[in-house]
């Protein structure tokens, strides 16, 4: 049974991990885990539509993921906190641990195993 005092950090938490949930978003944190960039340098470096990247910036910004400053005219993004390139690291070496996973099982089912 879920603690009832538990259940808004673990909302909050989703709607954390919903903000990350598509390619284009994660793309821009990747990014922005090296240096910040404006955001029509983001729009460069994923060949992203600006319409369709403000929307996802917007989604990141909502969720207190990225932070922004304004040079001039440009907005500049950056990672708001720099602990999300640890879930970014975190999350790639899980992806990694699977395939392996698969593949150490499909070499098996190949090679005749049960």
């Amino acid at each position: 049974m879920v603690e009832h005092s538990a259940l808004p950090v673990a909302e909050v938490k989703a709607e954390l991990f919903k903000s990350l949930a598509h390619p284009a978003r994660i793309r821009v944190l990747e990014l922005l885990s090296h240096e910040e960039r404006s955001a029509g340098e983001l729009a460069d470096a994923l060949g992203a539509e600006p319409s369709h990247l403000s929307q996802h910036l917007r989604v990141l910004r909502k969720a207190g993921v990225v932070s922004t400053r304004r040079e001039g005219t440009t907005i500049v993004y950056s990672l708001r906190d720099p602990r999300m390139e640890q879930i970014l690291t975190i999350a790639r070496a899980m992806i990694v641990a699977n395939l392996r996973h698969d593949q150490a099982l499909l070499t098996s089912l190949e090679g005749g195993g049960r």
